[in-house]
């Protein structure tokens, strides 16, 4: 059930603004305009520009959005998909929706680092009212089961998810979310072209909603399918896939990603492994150790990344790293106690061993000497959905908190009438808005049949969502007092929970490499393109004014929104200025300016939240959701504070700003780390 831009006007776009675009955005042509020069003006778009908004879209071919209920009543116009059938046609639904009027087709991706191409974000992707019913539908039975079967607090206390509520979770089809589409394939195949269709990337976010209520189901869950059996899915054969994969959706098997060791924990090509080829060339014996494998007590099948030797084409024989496929019935696998964990208790965590396990060649994933690229695929492509469930878990705990806060009184007034504590709420309100914005754009565009790599938005969905949920349930506990540190309620578990989540997936630190280097390095090392190809790629992606289209008379964003589209609009200039002045300033140095790259990469990642954030306001006010204003008016409080903070961090990016403090902060650590201690004289020291 791909989630697909729904026709909005012929040419697919959702409509623009009847005023003339600010003729000070991005400031004089060549110069950038700072927060402190730019002088802000107007307000709410008039009625007029509304009207002419809307009467754009209505002769684009769909002027009926203006006249849909609060109630979100979406009488979608459609027209019948082109063409016939056929294999190429059938496993996913979105490839059905294409062929629509206004729908643009996959093209190629040209925007990047946060700069996507406008059809690629406007319209706010979305689903046809099919496949929501579809999808509520799933997602009913689920709700019902986490909130009378599940007790989050008895799996806390025993570090244990008890069999009954694994195998609920196995009835429910939970263990087989991402497996479906390759089922359904192969039984569509089979049946000539019969059968239904898979689960999306959208559907999975959704259900990442629920089950990140509790973090150890959700872990075990994710690391079963997420990790665990994605090898598989994304690089295994059709023998693979038929010979593994039913067990692993039904849940009879569980699977474990098995990559991490003692000595390489973010730097995966550092692992020791090892996997030698049999002398009859039929098998490998693998041998090693991996450490903090999630389900590694419970599984029964491995996805394990080892060293092998590899000719290259001159006849070298070098080590690379191999994806295998590794049964616990192929004997030597073994596996240590349960760790005792901060958080996330209830998922079983344990070291896993491997002496000499005899598996077969058949079960290599991929090519040998191929295993870090199926390792990067993996992680990639699941990081998105962290942005949903962290948003789930963010709307409970404002549903939670604020019934607290509204009757809960101090000095003669209840807690809601306390403007720090109105400022929590809203920070967890915007927090959750952009992060499922986020999450849903990248999941829709991912569900996109034929769209390239989402690895680095996937990758922004997670260190924001990471970062703001930590955030969220920090305030979550400030406005508790005592009570949210109490073990008698849910919130210091859910506390505990969210820690790891900066760490999971690859660390935030690597992943803000990653994403201000993308494609260059992993772990600090330079890996793949070179680097003059990657500098005269972003120079001519970044070096110049970009123009949004957002605003003006063919824009796609709502009236209403139009200050934080020329918010957006004016950092991505000033951006592409920075950018390229540090390109000049750096060179092939900057891949180890790792101070420079966090703010590159904290600018980007605003850059997407502020165009995830506007594309789904826009879409939301323009078909009438309920409570559109509301969507509104958190978008544009999220985009003027991204606004000022990608402008201080730009500020920091220049050479001899004030701002910037780099030189003073890489001195005061090297004077620490030289010492490995605090080194400053203790207030009560005297020198007489």
């Amino acid at each position: 059930m791909a989630a697909v831009p729904l026709s909005r006007a012929s040419d697919g776009r959702q409509g623009g603004r009847a005023t003339e675009p600010s003729k000070g955005t991005g400031g004089t042509a060549g110069v950038p305009s700072r927060a402190r020069d730019r002088r802000h003006g107007g307000g709410a778009e008039s009625s007029e520009g509304q009207t002419a908004w809307q009467e754009r879209r209505a002769e684009r071919g769909n002027g009926t959005a203006a006249s849909r209920s609060h109630e979100g009543e979406q009488h979608h116009g459609r027209t019948e998909p082109q063409g016939g059938g056929g294999p190429a046609a059938a496993p996913s639904r979105a490839s059905r929706h294409w062929g629509r009027a206004g729908v643009p087709g996959p093209t190629a991706r040209g925007g990047r680092w946060g700069l996507p191409l406008k059809e690629e974000v406007f319209p706010y992707p979305e689903i046809s009212n099919e496949e929501l019913a579809e999808i509520n539908e799933f997602v009913g039975p689920v709700e019902k089961f986490f909130n009378e079967e599940v007790d989050s607090k008895k799996i806390d206390q025993d570090a244990k998810i008890p069999p009954e509520t694994l195998q609920g979770l196995k009835d429910l089809g939970l263990f087989g979310i991402y497996c479906t589409p390759i089922l359904l394939y192969l039984k569509w195949i089979c049946l000539g072209g019969r059968g239904g269709l898979g689960l999306s990337n959208t559907m999975y976010a959704r259900l990442g909603e629920i089950t990140s209520l509790d973090g150890s189901i959700a872990v075990t869950l994710a690391a079963h399918q997420a990790i665990g059996l994605k090898g598989i899915l994304i690089a295994g054969t059709e023998e693979q896939k038929a010979k593994y994969l039913p067990r692993l959706a039904s849940g009879e098997h569980i699977a474990a990603f098995c990559l991490t060791e003692p000595g390489s924990g973010s730097d995966a090509a550092s692992i020791q492994t090892r996997a030698t080829l049999s002398e009859d060339g039929k098998h490998f014996l693998l041998n090693g150790s991996k450490v903090w494998i999630s389900n590694g007590g419970l599984a029964s099948i491995f996805t394990v990344f080892a060293r092998t030797e590899v000719v290259d084409k001159d006849g070298q024989v070098k080590d690379k790293i191999t994806a295998f496929i590794v049964e616990r019935d192929f004997g030597g696998v073994t596996h240590g106690k349960p760790e005792d964990k901060l958080g996330i208790r209830g998922s079983n965590t344990c070291e896993v061993h491997f002496e000499n396990t005899k598996v077969p060649i058949e079960n290599v994933i991929g090519e040998v000497g191929g295993g870090f690229k199926v390792a990067m695929n993996i992680l990639n492509s699941g990081r998105f959905s962290m942005g949903s469930a962290s948003a789930g878990m963010i709307k409970k705990l404002i549903e939670l908190t604020s019934e607290y806060a509204c009757t809960r009184k101090q000095f003669n007034k209840k807690l809601s009438q306390f403007g720090l504590i109105q400022e929590k709420f809203c920070l967890m309100a915007v927090k959750a808005y952009v992060m499922e914005s986020m999450a849903y754009l990248t999941a829709g565009m991912m569900d996109r049949p034929g769209f390239p790599d989402c690895s680095v938005e996937a990758a922004m969905v997670k260190v924001f969502s990471s970062e703001g949920a930590w955030a969220c349930v920090s305030e979550a506990l400030q406005i508790l007092g005592g009570l949210g540190y109490m073990k008698d309620y849910p919130y210091e578990r859910y506390l505990r929970d969210t820690r790891i989540l900066l760490i999971f997936e690859g660390t935030n630190e690597i992943l803000r490499m990653y994403i201000a280097l993308t494609g260059m390095q992993h772990a600090g090392k330079i890996l793949t393109e070179k680097i003059k190809y990657f500098l005269t790629r972003l120079q001519d992606t970044l070096g110049r004014k970009v123009d949004l289209g957002l605003i003006g008379d063919r824009g796609v964003v709502h009236p209403s929104l139009q200050e934080s589209a020329k918010k957006l609009e004016e950092n991505v200039y000033y951006f592409g200025s920075t950018v390229r002045g540090l390109l000049s300033r750096f060179g092939k140095t900057i891949v180890e300016e790792q101070l420079v790259l966090k703010r590159v990469a904290d600018v980007v990642i605003n850059l997407y939240a502020m165009t995830a954030a506007i594309s789904r306001a826009s879409r939301s006010i323009s078909i009438g959701l309920r409570n559109h204003d509301h969507e509104v008016l958190l978008t544009n409080i999220f985009c003027t504070e991204a606004y000022f903070k990608n402008n201080y961090a730009m500020a920091q990016l220049e050479k001899y700003a004030d701002e910037n403090l780099d030189d003073s902060i890489k001195k005061a650590a090297k004077q620490i780390l030289e010492k490995r201690a605090y080194i400053c004289s203790h207030p009560l020291d005297k020198t007489f």
